[in-house]
């Protein structure tokens, strides 16, 4: 495998966590409109992708590969609260 496929390989697998950090970010903007003013949308798309990130390698290491359905569930899950802990933890 060269150094192309092993880059390609790399940003398929975080490719879930910053979509799902994109998206998430993005609504949660649109709908804590007021509540989420004063936190830039880059850096929850940040914080969330970080988040998921971390849940994906654990469940790299947890089930021995990726694409599992309990590893994504974690991920909605991380993305959440790393959305409620930057942003919305002072409603």
């Amino acid at each position: 495998m060269g150094p192309l496929d092993v880059l390609w390989h790399l940003l398929n697998f975080f490719a879930p966590a910053v979509g799902v950090a994109v998206l998430a970010a993005s609504l949660s903007k649109l709908v804590w409109r007021r509540g989420l003013r004063a936190v830039p949308w880059r850096t929850l798309v940040v914080w969330a992708s970080v988040a998921g990130a971390v849940v994906l390698v654990a469940g790299l290491v947890l089930f021995g590969r990726d694409g599992r359905m309990l590893t994504y569930l974690a991920l909605v899950g991380a993305t959440a609260l790393a959305l409620w802990w930057k942003g919305l933890r002072h409603l």
